[in-house]
């Protein structure tokens, strides 16, 4: 399934166009609250996505400023990391998870 284009960003990583967002915070883990993580796929064919769970706790609140945000740079981190994974963002087939933190 690919990313909606409104609210997905573009980067570039190591010379491959990707298109990612930031995913609803989920439920993880034993404690109360949510996570955050995202979402990322290859812009100019997209097959698999990649999601990425970061472990971190999100802010749930809408009136707080969250204290932990996404940057381009991690998401940059997850694409390399999956890519070593094995992740193929061309091919078709079911998303591609990957934990980056014990959960």
């Amino acid at each position: 399934m690919a990313l909606p284009r409104k609210g997905s960003r573009r980067i570039v990583v190591d010379g491959v166009e990707y298109r990612w967002r930031v995913s609803r915070p989920h439920l993880c883990c034993d404690y109360e609250g949510a996570t955050l993580g995202y979402a990322a796929e290859d812009a100019l064919r997209p097959g698999t996505t990649l999601v990425v769970e970061t472990g971190r706790r999100a802010v749930l609140d809408p009136e707080r400023v969250p204290e932990e945000v996404i940057l381009p740079g991690e998401v940059a981190a997850g694409i390399r990391a999956a890519r070593s994974a094995g992740w193929t963002p061309g091919s078709d087939g079911s998303p591609f998870k990957l934990h980056l933190s014990a959960c």
